[in-house]
């Protein structure tokens, strides 16, 4: 099989009749959804599960096995080693680059040299970090079984030799404006995962870039659409339609389905969205009632936040940052205990801190009852 060798950007022979209305049906859909963004007051807070979540599914989709509530605890300190810990690690560094990338899209466009810092962060201390964190490769890889041959590959991505052209052509596309933001970041996506500019941690990369690009396009108010739910839930189709680029040249079938995913996904979204912007306004209410503290919002913020949290961490944050005295954040807590809205997940003993976590949080983001 030789290197694949991919169509010029943008693509001209798209058959933009059959793809209108889906374009119309995902630009509303995702209006709908950045409606409801636009109303949280605080999403980075608020929206936290689902930013784990995110990085949970994408990493999923690799082949991790871990649950949110899994990588709370471990963040929490209760998990500590063991190959579920190094699932967990590759989760972290996937969430700790959404963020990193939020905040550098507030000031500067996406570009190649940000593409490798996030690369750099995804790859760091885990399974594959032999593998050139932050750097694109510069050996010829290829995708198939364990242990095939190149000749037995089912795809092998462009030549090392050709490989900046193409990823300098990508970069000049993302900076271009295409017929629709929507259909450019179907494009742009797929594009990226067939030139395939790492030796690993190609998939993670490009799902990252779906939000960031969205954002960039100004089709979104925040970085905060995440499609591996959907990605991860047809698998298949998700990498059959890739295929059918290299095989056949059908960036038709991949538009559409691109699209799709965003019209079911900025549903289930926004749904989401919305159950935790209500069971924050809900516990806006219990919090008040349980504590009469002037600090409820505080407190609030930060159990939305971290969910599953070492309750001297908690203590020690409120100290530092809102001078509050570490008996009151202890009363506080203990409070929040007593009205059912935080439980044990480990009970303090002897120098060692309880582990307390807000269950209904949890569950509403892992979308099911897990504590």
């Amino acid at each position: 099989m030789q290197p694949y060798v991919p169509q010029s950007l943008p693509i001209t022979d798209l058959d933009y009749r059959l793809l209108l209305p889906l374009v119309g049906q995902a630009n509303a859909a995702l209006a709908r959804y950045d409606g409801l963004l636009q109303g949280i007051p605080n999403p980075e807070v608020m929206l936290s599960p689902l930013t784990t979540q995110e990085a949970v599914l994408s990493s999923k989709i690799e082949g991790t096995q871990a649950t949110v509530d899994e990588v709370l605890e471990q963040e929490a300190g209760l998990l500590r080693e063991g190959e579920k810990y190094k699932d967990i690690q590759e989760i972290s560094n996937y969430r700790q680059a959404l963020h990193l990338a939020r905040r550098h899209l507030e000031m500067y466009p996406l570009r190649l040299s940000f593409v490798l810092e996030l690369h750099r962060i995804l790859m760091d201390s885990v399974r594959g970090q032999d593998k050139t964190p932050g750097a694109f490769r510069l050996d010829q890889n290829w995708i198939g079984r364990a242990g095939c041959s190149m000749e037995q590959a089912s795809f092998v991505p462009p030549n090392p030799l050709q490989l900046m052209d193409y990823l300098e052509a990508w970069e000049n596309y993302l900076g271009a404006d295409d017929l629709d933001a929507l259909l450019q970041t179907a494009v742009m996506h797929a594009q990226f995962e067939l030139l395939h500019p790492f030796k690993d941690g190609n998939g993670r990369i490009g799902r990252i870039l779906i939000p960031l690009f969205l954002y960039q396009k100004r089709a979104l108010s925040q970085p905060m659409f995440y499609l591996s739910e959907y990605l991860e839930a047809h698998r298949e189709e998700y990498y059959a339609r890739l295929k059918g680029i290299s095989e056949s040249q059908d960036w038709g079938g991949w538009v559409a389905f691109f699209l799709q995913a965003i019209i079911d996904q900025a549903q289930q979204n926004g749904t989401r969205v919305s159950a935790i912007r209500a069971l924050y306004e809900e516990m806006k209410v219990a919090t008040q009632a349980a504590t009469r503290s002037q600090y409820t919002v505080h407190l609030l913020d930060a159990i939305f936040a971290k969910p599953i949290f070492r309750a001297a961490d908690l203590v020690n944050h409120f100290s530092e940052n809102y001078s509050i005295h570490k008996k009151t954040s202890s009363g506080l807590l203990r409070q929040l205990k007593q009205a059912n809205i935080l439980r044990d997940l480990q009970p303090s003993g002897g120098r060692r801190s309880a582990v307390l976590c807000f269950p209904r949080l949890i569950n509403l983001a892992e979308g099911r009852s897990v504590l």
